[in-house]
């Protein structure tokens, strides 16, 4: 038998729910459940991260996806859902397989113990030959029913149980130069840099969130944590194993360098910005070699309003993004003990602790091939300007 591998698949609405009725695709998902029992069967370990719970909720709720504001898609998600996993249910009993559901929110991926809860989680699920079935919580969802949509969800699920591969099934065979419906359109099979396709990515689909920008996101974040990507059709029949089997084509972007630990790749990949610090270049410098954490001297200015065990993003004076780490301090005693220099850490905060706002082994320095995040907007909280 070949070796056993985690693999987690990514499904959207536009595979799973009819653009124009609104309701489920059953040969579809017929097909793909059948294909991951006999994966699943061979001994591979598969997690389901699936959309489709607001398509299919917005005929209960009287919208279309064009017309639905945030609420809408709030009510909609809450009438699918069950929907979805009654289907899924049924088909997969169909298949002898067993399904779990395991609905979550931003603040479950970017939070260090939820983030662990969850992943504890899925390995028991493996050890007792259920496959886990994941989607954002979008009837709680307020970024936009996002936690960077669910392409990037399912790069942090390959993330935290380490998989060994991501396939993300979508409308198009892959990736392309350009817009697919231009004739000189030439199809790209293998990627090195995700960085340097993000410009032909532009567009979405009538009932999904993202596109391929965000499927080329979230293999950047599974190649910086060690996992290959593979974007391909999904296809009725044998939609994720004639890919493993190279029957279609598709593509395949590439693990890129050494995979860094479990907490490192952590770091790297964020969804949403809890904080930052602005530092100056030449302490930059000094953090990028690696020889020091971040002082409360180090601190220029500070935006956001995060607590102690929050991530957050370090840049210089010039505006680049340079590290990610875990704070020691909350934003209101990191203004504390940056406005008052002369004064020990301890009487400022009433409590003993490391003096650095971030420890050097809890920084993580980006690479050029991670794709940074947008400097927060003016309307966020400056907590200190030094």
């Amino acid at each position: 038998m070949a070796k056993k591998k985690k693999i987690v698949v990514k499904i959207g609405s536009s595979l799973l729910a009819n653009s124009e009725k609104l309701t489920l695709r059953y040969a579809f998902l017929n097909g793909l459940l059948s294909d991951l029992a006999q994966l699943q069967k061979e001994g591979h370990d598969i997690i389901l991260t699936s959309s489709g719970s607001v398509a299919l909720g917005l005929n209960m709720v009287g919208k279309r996806p064009e017309d639905a504001g945030i609420l809408d898609k709030q009510a909609a998600a809450a009438c699918g859902q069950p929907l979805l996993m009654n289907a899924y249910r049924q088909v997969a009993s169909e298949h002898d397989m067993e399904v779990a559901q395991m609905l979550v929110t931003v603040e479950d991926m970017e939070e260090r113990r939820r983030f662990l809860n969850i992943k504890n989680t899925m390995l028991r699920l493996f050890e007792n030959d259920i496959m886990p079935i994941i989607n954002e919580n979008d009837s709680v969802a307020t970024r936009d029913l996002r936690v960077g949509d669910n392409d990037r969800l399912s790069a942090k699920v390959a993330q935290m149980v380490q998989a060994d591969l991501l396939v993300i099934l979508t409308s198009v065979e892959g990736l392309y130069d350009r817009d697919p419906s231009d004739p000189d359109a030439v199809f790209i099979s293998e990627i090195e840099d995700v960085t340097e396709h993000l410009e032909s990515t532009t567009g979405i689909s009538a009932l999904g969130s993202g596109g391929m920008l965000t499927k080329m996101q979230a293999a950047n974040m599974a190649q910086n944590a060690g996992v290959e990507t593979i974007i391909a059709e999904g296809i009725i029949e044998r939609p994720v194993s004639s890919v493993l089997k190279n029957e279609r084509r598709y593509t395949r972007c590439l693990v890129t360098g050494e995979k860094a630990s479990p907490l490192k790749v952590w770091l790297s990949n964020r969804l949403q910005v809890a904080g930052t610090l602005v530092i100056s270049n030449e302490v930059a410098a000094a953090v990028i070699a690696g020889d020091c954490g971040i002082t409360r001297s180090d601190v220029i200015s500070i935006q956001g309003d995060f607590t102690k065990g929050d991530v957050l993003h370090v840049y210089t004076e010039d505006g680049d993004e340079v590290a990610r780490g875990l704070t020691n301090f909350s934003s209101e005693e990191t203004m504390l003990v940056a406005r008052h220099l002369d004064m020990p850490v301890e009487d400022l905060i009433g409590y003993k602790t490391k003096s650095d706002i971030i420890a050097a082994e809890n920084i993580l320095v980006l690479e050029e091939n991670h794709l940074q995040h947008d400097a927060p907007e003016d309307d966020q909280k400056i907590v200190v300007q030094l």
